[in-house]
């Protein structure tokens, strides 16, 4: 069976929704269930859903053949799998933000709050920047509210977030959307199959 990881959640749900639009539909994963993996026999695949930021992980060990993660997370982990496609789905930026009206003191370290530790190590390095990178895994808005930080580096879909808390982008990293990933070794054993679904998808998206 070809294993496909998706991640929970809304991305994983507009994901299948593509998967089924190419003739891979799975009754099962639409109904209200508990269940972590779903097949079609006739399809001869398997569905399996897992938490967004460990779908690299599966794909790469080779629990799963192939699978759909944010471009986020491939920034963020060193994966070795194969990035195949980009999805269009999910698109959002990764961006730094700070309070309104917020002034950088150049002349002293920088104050980052987020959860994207590497992807914000690597893009101020690139400005030459001395930071000091606060590693925060929720609510990253509350830092520069509270003092903690003077800037955050967080995913910005709508932006409403940041204007309910008085804080506005200040630089824009990357562009972030879902991505079509491969295990290396099933690329190779399974190349038909994997490259039948990635020529359909190519297709609807």
């Amino acid at each position: 069976m070809l294993n496909i990881a998706l991640p929970k959640g809304r991305l994983g749900d507009k994901t299948y929704s593509l998967f089924e639009k190419i003739g891979y539909k799975c009754d099962e994963l639409t109904e209200d269930s508990r269940k972590l993996i779903f097949e079609n026999k006739e399809k001869n695949i398997r569905y399996l859903l897992v938490k967004p930021s460990d779908v690299g992980i599966y794909v790469e060990k080779g629990a799963a053949d192939i699978g759909v993660v944010g471009k986020d997370i491939l920034l963020e982990n060193v994966y070795d799998i194969y990035e195949l496609l980009d999805l269009n789905l999910g698109i959002c930026k990764i961006s730094v933000a700070a309070l309104s009206g917020y002034k950088e003191d150049t002349e002293r370290k920088l104050r980052v709050a987020t959860k994207y530790v590497n992807t914000a190590k690597k893009y101020y390095s690139s400005l030459n920047r001395e930071t000091d990178i606060i590693k925060l895994n929720g609510s990253i808005e509350l830092a520069p509210i509270l003092g903690l930080s003077d800037v955050i580096v967080d995913i910005v879909e709508t932006g409403n977030t940041l204007k309910e808390n008085n804080l506005k982008v200040i630089n824009d990293i990357e562009e972030i959307s879902a991505r079509f990933i491969a295990n290396k070794t099933s690329y190779k054993f399974k190349n038909e199959e994997i490259k039948n679904i990635e020529k359909k998808l190519r297709e609807v998206i």
